[in-house]
């Protein structure tokens, strides 16, 4: 992990992070091995999905059904990125199709991804060169919500303010 690796915080609904408890948490994948058991479990119905997924701050991917909280699959705990993954089979081995960095709950930038980058080659997977679908999320210095920058449009959706070019959802980051 780098030095100046960026933690992220829960910036969710409160409600959410206080319904987590001791022993939530996602599936940490940390080899092929492990990637193995835990996927020959999913149904095709889940595989047709993508699923949530952290980046605890040891560097382990941690992984649960897509509709599961990202804080809960986090068991409350800070992250070094989160969002949304799927797996494909490539010949021998699987790979990641689609990684993004969705995720409302913690909001994290995009320049996590070599974070996650890590977190999946440590696990032996195939992946892309970066998230295949980035969402830029920003607060609002006016009305401090969070917002999604759309088209490099960086207007607050809620107020019409002007959104800073810098991630700054965390306001104690």
């Amino acid at each position: 992990m780098g030095v100046r690796e960026r933690r992220y915080r829960y910036v969710g609904p409160v409600e959410l992070k206080a319904a987590v408890r001791p022993g939530d948490g996602g599936c940490r994948i940390r080899s092929a091995a492990c990637f193995e058991d835990w996927i020959a479990e999913r149904s095709a119905v889940e595989l047709e999905e993508p699923f949530t997924f952290v980046v605890d701050t040891e560097g382990v991917l941690r992984l649960a059904p897509r509709r599961s909280e990202h804080v809960a699959c986090a068991g409350g705990d800070m992250v070094l990125s989160a969002g949304e993954i799927s797996f494909a089979r490539d010949a021998d081995r699987w790979t990641v199709g689609e990684v993004s960095n969705q995720s409302t709950g913690y909001c994290p930038d995009v320049t996590s991804w070599p974070a996650v980058a890590r977190a999946v080659d440590d696990v032996g997977l195939g992946r892309p060169a970066g998230f295949t679908h980035e969402v830029v999320f920003r607060r609002c210095p006016d009305c401090q919500e969070h917002s999604i920058v759309r088209e490099d449009d960086f207007v607050c959706v809620f107020c019409g303010s002007d959104l800073p070019t810098a991630w700054n959802v965390d306001p104690h980051a």
